[in-house]
């Protein structure tokens, strides 16, 4: 899937039509993480997800691994994001927090919409803003708080083997995960790359909020 001028205008129209869900805030912290498309460059340097023979083209999007030593969700997977300070906007903090978190700096006009908002079981209400970040050259992982970037194709988020269900020890709904190479990115991370998939590419009404997270994600 090309990075493309087409794809965009694609994305752009559906997260306006899209009917966005809003969750009040209540006791959750406010959120904010950014869904940032880019060229998927050098590739995701992950075992099971090919690696380009030269800088491409295609789609992918921006997904961090969180610092080790961090005190919550410590080397989890992570899209660029975090907490939306008093007096900002959710697209404010996704952006603000991209700039820190990988060194890329984008504005208003690189912001392609909203998807639905997912409250955590570890007390955050997560805003997720989609965003357009072309090239997205030299970029940079904030000391202590990024261990690792990643270029992860959209592509891979197409497979047919995704999403991962399985019962939940904790509620009705099942746990989301979406595989990735080998491995897998559990929700809340996956629950938004789901509805990514689901409302900018595939163009299917599809809601996440209801999905559960797996017991080490909920801390």
């Amino acid at each position: 899937m090309r990075l493309d001028e087409a794809l965009r205008g694609s994305i752009r129209e559906r997260l306006a039509a899209w009917p966005l869900q809003r969750i009040a805030h209540g006791e959750h912290r406010h959120a904010a993480v950014a869904v940032a498309l880019c060229e998927e460059g050098t590739g995701a340097a992950l075992a099971g997800v090919r690696a380009p023979a030269t800088w491409s083209t295609d789609a992918a999007l921006l997904l961090t691994r969180r610092g080790a030593g961090l005190a919550r969700h410590a080397g989890q997977w992570a899209l660029p994001g975090g907490r939306v300070d008093e007096g900002e906007t959710a697209v404010e903090a996704a952006l603000r927090e991209l700039q820190e978190e990988v060194g890329l700096q984008l504005t208003r006009d690189d912001v392609l919409g909203e998807l639905d908002d997912y409250a955590t079981r570890s007390g955050f209400l997560i805003s997720p803003v989609v965003v357009w970040a072309g090239e997205a050259r030299g970029l940079v992982p904030q000391d202590g708080e990024v261990a690792s970037i990643h270029r992860i194709p959209v592509d891979e988020f197409m497979r047919t083997d995704a999403p991962m269900l399985e019962p939940s020890d904790a509620g009705e709904h099942p746990v989301l995960r979406m595989p990735v190479g080998q491995g897998w990115i559990a929700a809340p991370t996956a629950a938004v790359l789901y509805q990514f998939r689901e409302v900018c590419i595939a163009g299917r009404a599809t809601r996440v909020a209801h999905f559960d997270q797996p017991p080490f994600a909920r801390r």
